[in-house]
């Protein structure tokens, strides 16, 4: 039966056409923006995922801030404790020099209390950003360690937590005060300030090794969480990204399909115009 009132060929090419369009305008919006899901309404579990590790990678490179921030305190402590170190070993060699009953000892006392002022001054100009971890006040807040913000953990669906590693200061003001070694007047004076010297060593080799530790396992965690990061965007991009080169081809397929439509769409409409014949 044929009808002037339904057309239901020009109804099915019209749906035919429009799923086209808007097949077509979904591959168009991916090419432009270079995903498949860049809406909630495009796969809302999809993109509910990828807005959460978005969120972690923001928090990954707050991370990476505070590390790189940490590791140029810590080294910059580690310099000087390394430098005290070698300060130390100039006295050293300075006490050893004074045990000789020909030593000319008011020389070489003015070069021990040189030294002494270098080390004070090293030990108070070893901070980084306010924060001096030779010294026993490390902030000026009477904190005693540096904390440093080191990764950002999610397990399930429980909100992250935020872990940290604390380098506690190796407090030379206290613990190598080069203004107690004994003034060397003589060859026994000299024998004592060398043993204090020796001691004074030991605490600056043992300042400096965990210092330089702390600084590499901040150096390790700060590449650590870089890798982390790049990974996660992977992900991400694996979730969300679309496959350029399917979506050129797609979008040839469509806009074919399109031409082809709009052609059948218009063969549909003239149907009605036959019926005409028939009251010839």
């Amino acid at each position: 039966m044929s009808s002037i009132n339904t057309n239901n060929s020009a109804m099915v090419a019209l749906q035919t056409l429009k799923s086209i369009n808007s097949d077509l305008g979904q591959t168009q919006n991916a090419i432009a923006t270079g995903k498949d899901i860049s809406s909630a309404k495009d796969n809302s579990a999809i993109w509910a995922i990828s807005k959460v590790m978005e969120s972690d990678v923001a928090g990954y490179e707050a991370v990476s801030d505070s590390l790189s921030l940490g590791e140029s305190t810590v080294a910059v402590a580690s310099a000087g404790a390394e430098e005290i170190v070698e300060t130390l070993k100039e006295m050293k060699q300075l006490a050893i020099s004074g045990q000789s009953e020909t030593a000319d000892f008011t020389k070489i006392q003015a070069d021990m209390d040189e030294k002494v002022a270098q080390i004070t001054a090293i030990t108070g100009g070893s901070q980084f950003n306010g924060v001096n971890l030779l010294a026993t006040d490390a902030d000026g807040n009477g904190g005693t360690s540096l904390t440093v913000v080191s990764s950002l953990d999610r397990i399930g669906a429980a909100s992250p937590t935020v872990s940290t590693i604390d380098v506690a200061t190796v407090d030379f003001e206290a613990n190598l005060d080069a203004t107690t070694i004994t003034a060397i007047t003589d060859a026994t004076t000299a024998a004592t300030a060398f043993g204090e010297i020796e001691a004074f060593m030991t605490v600056a080799i043992d300042g400096a090794a965990e210092l330089g530790a702390s600084a590499q396992r901040i150096s390790d965690q700060g590449e650590f969480v870089s890798k982390l990061s790049d990974a996660v965007k992977s992900g991400i991009g694996s979730l969300v990204d679309a496959d350029m080169e399917a979506a050129s081809a797609k979008l040839q397929a469509l806009q074919t399909q399109q031409q082809l439509g709009v052609q059948a769409l218009s063969i549909a409409n003239q149907a009605p115009q036959t019926i005409l014949s028939l009251f010839r």
